[in-house]
């Protein structure tokens, strides 16, 4: 859900280079016995040649708005292992989202540059694709009780805004008052570098 550039060259961003081995750690353990993860807002494709070539028994479907997907299939063409995938067109305000399901999805760095009326239609989107017993995994920068983690979480927000007003840290009881609203609750939480958290909710019951 990132803005991308239109250019055919392959895209690189210094925060997936750095993050992407903690993240890895998570996600080896929460998607163990996963078959299919839906990315939302794959951006640059890094992260998902990455995490496709360390889970090799799953599939990674990757996604993001039109404007990124030169970049992601560059990636995919140069790096990508056999089980990443082509990206989906998804606009989570606009989109219609694949007739397919999923049990599970990952998404990075992507509330916090969203409006918030973005964020409400990217879960209902996810409560629609996602299996029961599902896993949603959300890496990012959150505000708990109303209020900054830290300092530089709060210059962060400062700088969004000055991108797009619309743009904030997200509070995790907000986002688990999304996530309740679908059917998800949220299991547990992975504390990481850098003032992140990855955030992790099961999605309720069978189907």
């Amino acid at each position: 859900m990132n803005s991308c550039g239109k250019s055919t060259l392959k895209p690189f961003a210094e925060s997936c280079a750095q993050n992407q081995h903690v993240i890895l750690e998570v996600l080896l353990k929460e998607f163990a016995s996963v078959q299919h993860v839906l990315e939302i807002g794959s951006g640059t494709g890094q992260h998902a040649v990455f995490f496709a070539r360390a889970l090799p028994h799953l599939i990674w479907q990757t996604s993001d708005m039109d404007g990124c997907h030169p970049g992601i299939q560059a990636w995919i063409a140069d790096e990508g292992p056999d089980n990443v995938r082509a990206p989906l067109s998804l606009n989570v305000e606009t989109d219609l989202w694949p007739n397919t399901r999923f049990d599970a999805i990952f998404s990075a760095n992507t509330v916090h540059i969203m409006g918030w009326p973005e964020v409400i239609k990217m879960f209902a989107g996810i409560g629609q694709v996602l299996s029961g017993g599902g896993r949603f995994c959300l890496y990012g920068p959150f505000n708990v009780n109303g209020k900054f983690t830290s300092e530089s979480n709060a210059r962060f927000e400062q700088w969004l805004k000055t991108q797009n007003p619309k743009s904030g840290i997200r509070d995790q009881a907000a986002l688990d008052a999304l996530a309740n609203e679908i059917g998800l609750a949220r299991v547990t939480t992975h504390v990481m570098p850098a003032n992140n958290n990855i955030l992790v909710w099961e999605k309720l019951g069978t189907d």
